[in-house]
């Protein structure tokens, strides 16, 4: 099947569009450039080939079939060696989880195994704390007049829970919050040749930590995820270096995946409710809409506002053909807000009970998901239970991405 000729024209828009989506403003609000992208329909040209999806159901349709595959480790040595599929940090990453397609995905996803009741319970209860003593911090640094939550809290909490968990030493978890912030821009849209040559130094510096907590850990076998990964693909692999591999590439999935996302997803969240007085003190005295209100911030602006697929075989995407092994972007920011999906998609509604692709689909469906719902309603609960009304002091800076938000700072005072 060949592919339509799009006119010259629509490619040259989306250029235009995108070209603000990397902006300062843009960064700051890409939801009217979403809005002007999704007018030209639920299928545009991307500017380097390929094609923006904006539309909420054709996303859906994609994230759902089996038909719809990662950019995994085959594909990107297909591109060829002067490509940036071929920088280091993107032939590391796709060799985790999330970049693997069946039957690799299969077998990884069995070994990693799940955040089941009983772990979810026992996480809850340090979540609990850990939010208790970075809110009695931000009291303290909230005396002086201001201080800025992202920093204080919403960087803090997501290594503090992991970190515990997966028990890497406490004096190594400010260093690996670093990197994680470092190693994303391998995974955006177009990085440019200075953001890859970072994320190569951080991923290499990744690589080194965890193969050696890996073989530090098999020295003493405990009870921790670790220690049973390596359990488990000690009883599937025969090759020691290869099993002691397959468990990096696990610990490194689940570091990324905790840290990045779900800081941004807290600093989101509260941005919304410290913006608006009228939502503090609505959650403040309905506690029973924590959840709901959770689920409305990842569907109003997602931590990932970007998910590529490719095709696995010649297909139609409405009137569009797509070849086998074109990739598409499912631009999730703009399909959340597509009004054939949600009524008023514009507005941030606390009673919401909103769809959204914040932790992807199909069997690519977030392995954490419960964990990051776990933390962002622990400290929403506690956070409005506990402090009096903050306030923004200042718009907070964004991190210069498109696919991965980031909030720099989050400055807030006393109301």
């Amino acid at each position: 099947m060949g592919q339509v000729t799009t006119p010259s024209t629509d490619r040259r828009a989306a250029i235009s569009l995108f070209s603000r989506l990397r902006t300062a403003e843009g960064q700051k609000d890409p939801f009217p450039i979403y809005a002007e992208l999704r007018s030209r329909g639920g299928v545009v040209p991307a500017p380097w080939g390929g094609f923006l999806l904006t539309s909420y159901d054709l996303c859906d349709q994609i994230l759902r079939s089996r038909n719809w595959l990662e950019p995994d480790k085959r594909w990107r040595e297909k591109q060829g060696s002067r490509t940036r599929w071929s920088a280091p940090s993107a032939r590391e990453i796709s060799r985790t989880l999330p970049a693997l397609n069946p039957p690799d995905h299969t077998r990884v996803r069995r070994a990693a195994g799940t955040f089941d009741r009983t772990t979810i319970q026992r996480i809850g209860q340090m979540a609990a704390q850990v939010v208790d003593r970075l809110l009695d911090s931000l009291t303290d640094h909230l005396r002086d007049g201001e201080a800025d939550f992202a920093a204080l809290v919403s960087e803090e909490l997501p290594i503090a829970i992991i970190g515990a968990w997966l028990a890497l030493p406490t004096a190594d978890w400010s260093r690996l919050r670093e990197l994680t912030h470092d190693q994303v821009f391998t995974q955006e849209l177009l990085p440019t040749a200075s953001q890859l040559a970072q994320s190569d130094a951080a991923m290499a510096e990744l690589r080194t930590y965890f193969l050696e907590l890996v073989r530090d850990r098999r020295k003493c076998l405990r009870e921790d995820p670790v220690s049973q990964w390596i359990k488990t693909w000690d009883s599937m692999e025969p090759d020691q270096e290869k099993a002691d591999e397959a468990v990096y590439f696990l610990a490194l999935f689940v570091l990324l995946a905790a840290l990045e996302t779900t800081s941004t997803l807290l600093s989101t969240m509260t941005l919304q409710l410290v913006d608006h007085p009228d939502r503090w003190n609505l959650i403040a005295s309905r506690p029973d809409l924590v959840p709901v209100f959770v689920e409305e911030t990842l569907r109003f602006d997602p931590p990932s506002h970007v998910i590529s697929r490719l095709a696995a075989t010649d297909c139609t995407l409405g009137e569009v053909e797509v070849r086998a092994d074109e990739m598409v972007h499912l631009m999730i920011g703009a399909a959340h807000r597509d009004p054939a999906k949600h009524t008023d998609p514009e507005r941030f509604d606390p009673h919401r009970r909103p769809a959204h692709f914040a932790f992807s689909g199909g069997i690519h469906y977030c392995l954490g998901a419960p964990l990051a719902r776990l933390e962002a309603q622990t400290l929403l609960r506690q956070l409005v239970s506990r402090l009096p009304r903050l306030t923004l002091v200042r718009r907070p800076t964004m991190a210069p991405r498109v696919a991965f938000r980031r909030l720099v700072n989050l400055d807030v005072t006393l109301a």
